[in-house]
């Protein structure tokens, strides 16, 4: 693999979006949302692809114990009486939708995140996912996944949401190391691990991710080594390699540890490259920023074939026009539109009670925005734009890029604009270059992680 040079890490290292979505949440316009037109444009683009089939996001907030480095949106309790008003309160959500919608939705993905969805007893999940089928349809090659906690996820859980239709699995993982575990608060062993993972596979489970992050405070290169040595050993399918985001103006949690306790700069770039290079050296494919994936998966045909995407769940293997989120701080996307969920229970179980959608900020996309983000999405799941000619966008897009042509991350030839192999590792900080609403934004405000 080749090194980064220093000069670039230090010239790279500003705060950066990760690009779920352009424009990016901060850059919403709120002034000019509105629930009734999100509906509208949500109604437009399903009936315009409904024959595609709609990818559904359920986010389960809860955990027992808050993990510092994470910056989800979470509900801390041990409480287990939660659960059920929780998934009746889902469920009068989706059927708002459905009645916007029509009974005939063809459901194409579905993802279940958190929190930890493996909080919920395995015949809760059993009874939000029958009433989420109910009065709907799968298509032929529709895909059920979740995120688990491999230190309380269950062989009853795993079955039953076999039984049910799911067919891959997340764990998440972040470090083996016992120090790091210590300071992030997230504990599991390897025997943990392991045993999910052969339970998983013997069940049916197609496609196993382990999340594992770089960055993390305490961590150094003989651990990084170690924990990827491991994962390795198990043969994920998939393994999702993220640069830890510390954002303590936003998630007080990762106060538990200094900025003193972190590794920065070149020596988390140099955490970065030491993993990067064993996943590749053990035959994992980069199909996209920070994620790998065997030859033998669905994300790494979907990239090979060139119809990788990225939404607000990450890299996924099919386009869907429309992604619906339901649940707290769930986020929904028409493509051309933007609503997200409150973000307290409380809030969101009022709204729903009340016969409210249970929204509160958004964004309509107008006409420049749609093109940006199909740039931006394009850099991020292709590594190469074709911009539009003799366009005034497009010309002060290239002149910004042309820094960054000269620093070796990308070629460009007249409109055509790709990333180089060593650009490839900035593609946050190329995608800001086309990001207009950022370049515009005059605020100072800290508001994303470093990019590298």
């Amino acid at each position: 693999m080749r090194n980064i040079p220093v000069s670039l890490t230090e010239k790279y290292n500003v705060a950066a979006p990760r690009y779920t979505s352009y424009p990016t949440v901060p850059f919403w316009d709120q002034d000019n949302f509105r629930t009734e037109a999100w509906v509208d444009r949500l109604k437009a683009t399903y009936d315009s692809s409904k024959h595609t089939g709609i990818s559904l996001y359920v986010h389960l907030p809860f955990c027992e114990s808050l993990c510092t480095y994470c910056g989800c949106n979470t509900r801390i309790t041990k409480n287990h009486s939660v659960e059920l008003p929780y998934i009746a309160h889902l469920l009068k959500e989706w059927k708002m939708y459905k009645e916007i919608l029509g009974q005939d939705i063809r459901i194409t993905e579905m993802h279940f995140g958190g929190g930890t969805p493996t909080f919920f007893q395995a015949d809760h999940l059993k009874l939000l996912v029958s009433g989420l089928l109910d009065g709907t349809c799968s298509t032929e090659d529709a895909v059920f996944s979740f995120e688990a906690h491999p230190a309380n996820t269950s062989n009853e859980h795993l079955q039953t949401l076999y039984d049910l239709g799911f067919t891959r699995l997340s764990l998440g993982i972040q470090d083996f190391d016992p120090e790091v575990q210590y300071v992030i608060n997230r504990h599991q062993t390897i025997q943990d691990v392991e045993a999910v993972v052969n339970v998983a596979r013997k069940i049916g489970y197609s496609s196993i991710n382990f999340d594992l992050i770089y960055g993390l405070p305490r961590q150094t290169k003989a651990k990084i080594q170690h924990t990827i040595q491991q994962s390795l050993e198990l043969k994920p399918d998939r393994i999702s390699f993220y640069s830890y985001a510390h954002v303590p103006w936003l998630k007080p949690g990762q106060r538990r540890f200094t900025e003193f306790d972190l590794p920065v700069g070149q020596d988390k770039l140099a955490l970065y490259e030491l993993g990067k290079a064993m996943i590749e050296q053990a035959g994992y494919r980069d199909v996209g920023m920070d994620h790998f994936a065997q030859a033998t998966d669905e994300l790494f045909r979907a990239a090979a074939a060139g119809r990788l995407h990225r939404n607000f769940m990450g890299y996924a293997d099919r386009y869907t026009p429309l992604l619906l989120g339901i649940g707290v701080s769930s986020i929904s996307d028409a493509w051309n539109s933007f609503a997200q969920n409150v973000k307290t229970v409380e809030e969101y179980y009022r709204l729903l009670d009340e016969g409210q959608l249970p929204i509160f900020k958004g964004h309509l996309l107008n006409q420049e925005d749609c093109r940006i983000r199909q740039y931006i999405l394009d850099m991020m799941c292709r590594s190469s734009v074709e911009l539009t000619a003799d366009s005034e966008l497009s010309d002060i897009i290239l002149s910004r890029l042309q820094a960054l042509a000269e620093d070796g991350l990308l070629d460009i030839t007249g409109a055509s604009v790709r990333a180089t192999t060593l650009g490839k590792s900035f593609l946050r900080n190329i995608c800001m270059a086309f990001d207009q609403r950022l370049q515009r934004a005059q605020n100072e405000e800290k508001i994303f992680s470093q990019a590298i």
